[in-house]
């Protein structure tokens, strides 16, 4: 029996009268990688925050390994918890090394030095930046940086992590690279998505968002259905053999307006 790391209980929160998310409730298993989607003002940055503890719902809870997660103080939860954010600003004169190192700081005097340089190294290892880190912040590229916050996000060691849209300004190819590193991390991974070509090949299950409430939780193929992305997003889902190699093409494509709907 798979036992849920992250549960979701009827969460709910609201700005300025207005609904963000309504009673969204779920649970995630260690090891799952779960994408959630939704098009612009469905609520998905806002659940991300709540499920990390950034922000307190206006109603519901959250538990994390069955704890209430408002009950867990800010540095305990950094023992568990990561955070890849979409407005994370590194001071540019940082070297990669040392910004690296930062993600040790909940875990200050538990392990001895040489033993914390070590997992820095390796999260820089992990992540294609050892040749990199002496380097300043602000000499690296858009997916050099957005490697050196999962770096960063590793050397803390977290049981979870968040990401919220991760490739935003990353080109197609450093995109895929990019998800498909983090697919290979041993821990939870929940992940804000815009680009719905690339949540198949990452995630276990995908969480869809619309106006506030969670329309489908389920495993991609479940998940994007022909009716439901078409609903939601206005678009179609085709699915194609490739020339080539022995595996499906999803492709997502604009409708045919003289098509009869669905």
């Amino acid at each position: 029996m798979t036992v849920a790391l992250l549960e979701a209980h009827d969460l709910c929160a609201m700005a300025n009268g207005r609904d963000l998310v309504q009673a969204v409730s779920f649970s995630v298993a260690a090891g799952d990688r779960l994408a959630i989607i939704g098009p612009n003002g469905a609520g998905k940055t806002t659940l991300l925050r709540m499920l990390s503890g950034m922000l307190r719902p206006s109603s519901g809870e959250v538990n994390l390994g069955g704890r209430r997660l408002d009950g867990i103080s800010a540095a305990e939860r950094a023992l568990h918890i990561a955070v890849v954010g979409q407005t994370d600003q590194p001071d540019p004169r940082l070297a990669v090394i040392d910004y690296v190192e930062l993600g040790r700081v909940p875990h200050a005097r538990l392990r001895r030095r040489s033993e914390e340089r070590d997992i820095v190294v390796d999260a820089l290892r992990r992540t294609g930046l050892l040749p990199l880190l002496g380097r300043t912040i602000g000499s690296l590229s858009g997916g050099e940086r957005q490697r050196a916050q999962l770096a960063r996000a590793i050397a803390q060691q977290p049981k979870i992590l968040f990401l919220d849209e991760p490739t935003n300004h990353l080109d197609p190819r450093a995109r895929g690279e990019l998800l498909e590193l983090v697919a290979g991390f041993e821990m939870m991974v929940i992940a804000v998505l815009h680009d719905l070509a690339l949540v198949a090949p990452f995630a276990t299950r995908v969480a869809v968002m619309n106006h506030a409430r969670l329309q489908a939780l389920a495993a991609p193929r479940e998940a994007l259905t022909q009716k439901l992305i078409r609903e939601i997003f206005g678009i179609d889902v085709l699915r194609l053999r490739h020339p080539t190699e022995d595996r499906e093409l999803t492709v997502f494509e604009m409708p045919n307006r003289a098509a009869p709907p669905f």
